[in-house]
């Protein structure tokens, strides 16, 4: 019988000054940082800010020497925790340190590894991913981007032709991990995948921004024609793509980004609440903070289990999935508890924060996986399916 495990856990010895350290820098670094850019923070792209972070140790804080300090990940959760509370622009090396680095260590060689953490760990390095296609929705054994072994002036490598769709920030990123077709898929839908890290400077790779209706170019579509990929840009096993892959998920689905991505919205639900809220406001309020409690005692036991090396898969689908919805709740709770309307230029802070967070809060059941993916990853996880 499969067994759910959302064991509690404690933050270990110094996570409290650890907490002050960060908060004190955030506090001097965003001094005047307005709550409308506060809300973008899983969005806003600030290579400079990242910089920092990793001059300060705080990126790759998990990577043994000589990559990082080795660090504990509930140490790493307590910095995640509070740039995201602060509403810090994160963007630029998120998906390197969160993901790629994480992989690299775990799949890649020692070669690959030499060459890329260091960039990352000093947040110079940014990565974004490729898995989902267009026409594929989210259904990754469906992916028809295909690589095929071939030697170009006598290096040994593939060639890759097909596109890649919702690749967060390609258009900033040096390099991409993307997942490919490399065989058939046989009984297993999915077998017969690969994963590559692609330079997005090569010939044949074209990255086209998609604008969102915020105005925004968050998510890209990459187009791979004829694109040289060497040999030693394989990550793991040739074949092995999926099990590296739903490994790979689990550092993206339960993090504090699950629940922290409308955060700014809130403190400003609660500033134009007052001191004194109505009732109405304040079980609002309430409820949300509940809600909130909840989500990160379940996110803090996840990355207490990637911490002592499992793969809680199904956990981090659990976390995802109740994480968007209680985030794509706050700006339907903070209209109608304030009864303010959206603006995103030239109101209050609280006004733009909610038109904000009210038009990027659909893309947030997109990163990770869709709604449908995750009940279906729960689903046969529990044998209901």
């Amino acid at each position: 019988m499969l067994l759910i495990s959302f064991e509690p856990c404690e933050l270990p010895a110094g996570a409290d000054a650890l907490r002050a350290e960060v908060r004190a820098f955030l506090n001097e670094e965003l001094a005047d940082f307005p709550v409308p850019a506060q809300a973008r923070s899983w969005g806003g792209f600030d290579a400079e800010f990242s910089q920092k972070l990793g001059q300060r140790g705080w990126l790759g804080m998990t990577w043994p020497a000589p990559f990082g300090p080795g660090r504990t990940a509930l140490e790493r959760y307590v910095v995640i925790e509070e740039l995201l509370a602060a509403g810090a622009p994160v963007a630029a090396h998120w998906i390197a340190e969160r993901q790629s680095g994480p992989l690299l260590l775990r799949f890649g060689t020692d070669e690959q590894r030499a060459a890329l953490l260091p960039g990352i760990a000093a947040g110079e390095t940014y990565f974004c991913i490729g898995m989902s296609e267009p026409d594929s929705g989210s259904d990754l054994a469906s992916i028809r981007s295909r690589a095929v072994p071939a030697q170009v002036d006598g290096e040994k490598g593939w060639v890759v032709n097909g596109r890649k769709v919702w690749t967060t920030y390609a258009q900033h990123s040096r390099y991409m991990i993307a997942l490919l077709r490399t065989g058939e898929p046989g009984e297993n839908r999915h077998d017969g995948t690969t994963q590559f890290i692609v330079d997005l400077a090569a010939p044949g790779v074209t990255v086209q921004p998609i604008r969102n209706m915020i105005g925004d170019e968050e998510f890209n579509e990459v187009t791979f024609d004829d694109v040289f990929v060497p040999e030693t840009m394989v990550v793991g096993e040739v074949g092995n793509g999926w099990r590296q892959v739903t490994a790979e998920l689990a550092f993206e689905r339960s993090g504090p980004d699950r629940f922290l991505s409308a955060f700014a919205l809130l403190k400003a639900l609660v500033a134009v609440a007052g001191e004194k809220p109505s009732d109405a406001a304040a079980a609002a309020i309430g409820r949300l903070h509940a809600h909130l409690a909840i989500l990160r005692a379940m996110s803090l036991s996840v990355a207490a289990q990637l911490d002592a090396g499992a793969e809680p898969v199904l956990e981090a689908a659990f976390v995802k999935d109740l994480g968007v919805n209680f985030e794509k709740s706050i700006p339907e709770i903070a209209h109608q508890v304030i009864g303010a309307s959206p603006r995103i230029d030239g109101g209050s802070d609280f006004e733009q924060a909610l038109a904000y967070v009210q038009q990027a809060c659909v893309s947030f059941s997109l990163r990770g996986g869709t709604t449908e993916i995750m009940r279906g990853v729960i689903a046969r996880g529990l044998g209901l399916r």
